[in-house]
């Protein structure tokens, strides 16, 4: 039996740390919950986990704090971060900390869940990061050439789609969340590079309509998903 994804949860509101690990817990997930910035750092250090869930907003020392100090041990740990605070600035400020995703108060436990399965598969498969021929049902895409191809016919990708397609394979079958696909080719998480990002969707959409088994769905609010047949 695979070992169990451990997470370290960060969350002052008692209420909703305990109905979050207990909601992790059944996703099959060991959780170390810890409701107090100062003791954060202890309990980090004892343990052994593979991503962490940082409120922002907490007494004493703040998630951001938390998350930075984390990062001097860990510097490749996946990091999403909690808050109540929709502002730019914060939102900046964690992804500039290396946050995998930031996620504005309130939300849908759902959606958090598969982003964190969406991390959780990328670290666990970093040598696609180098793969370079992907199979997407009956089309072959070669991210290195930046092409399409089935049969005998061939589409050559802008390097934005091509970049877009490669991290939607990467996760294929699973939640990109539309922050992660804009910050990561993007460099910014804004309404123009967003409505940017959806034209290019349409394209990658139009590219690979042939293949009814092939959808690149839009998962409201959240982001997209590559659905192709195992």
């Amino acid at each position: 039996m695979d070992k169990k994804q451990h997470i370290f949860l960060l969350e002052d509101d008692l209420s909703f740390g305990a109905v979050l690990k207990s909601y992790l817990e059944i996703n099959d997930y060991e959780v170390t919950w810890v409701d107090d910035g100062k003791y954060a750092m202890d309990k980090f250090r004892a343990g052994d986990f593979q991503i962490c869930i940082l409120d922002v907003m907490l007494p004493n020392i703040d998630g951001f704090t938390i998350g930075s100090e984390i990062r001097k041990i860990d510097t490749d740990i996946p990091m999403v971060f909690l808050t109540a605070k929709s502002l730019k600035e914060d939102i900046l400020k964690g992804y500039n900390l290396g946050a995998d995703d930031y996620i504005t108060k309130p939300f849908d436990t759902e959606v958090l869940l598969a982003k964190i399965q969406a991390i959780i598969k990328r670290q666990s498969t970093e040598t696609l990061a180098d793969e370079t021929i992907f199979t997407i049902g009956s089309y072959e895409f070669d991210s290195k050439l930046r092409s399409i191809s089935r049969g005998s016919e061939k589409q050559k990708l802008s390097p934005k789609e091509a970049d877009l397609l490669k991290l939607l394979c990467q996760n294929k079958n699973e939640l990109l969340s539309r922050e992660t696909a804009l910050n990561k080719i993007w460099g910014e998480d804004g309404y123009f590079t967003a409505r940017s990002m959806d034209v290019f969707i349409t394209k990658l959409r139009k590219y690979l309509k042939d293949d009814p088994h092939v959808e690149i769905k839009n998962i409201h609010g959240s982001g997209f998903l590559l659905e192709v047949p195992d």
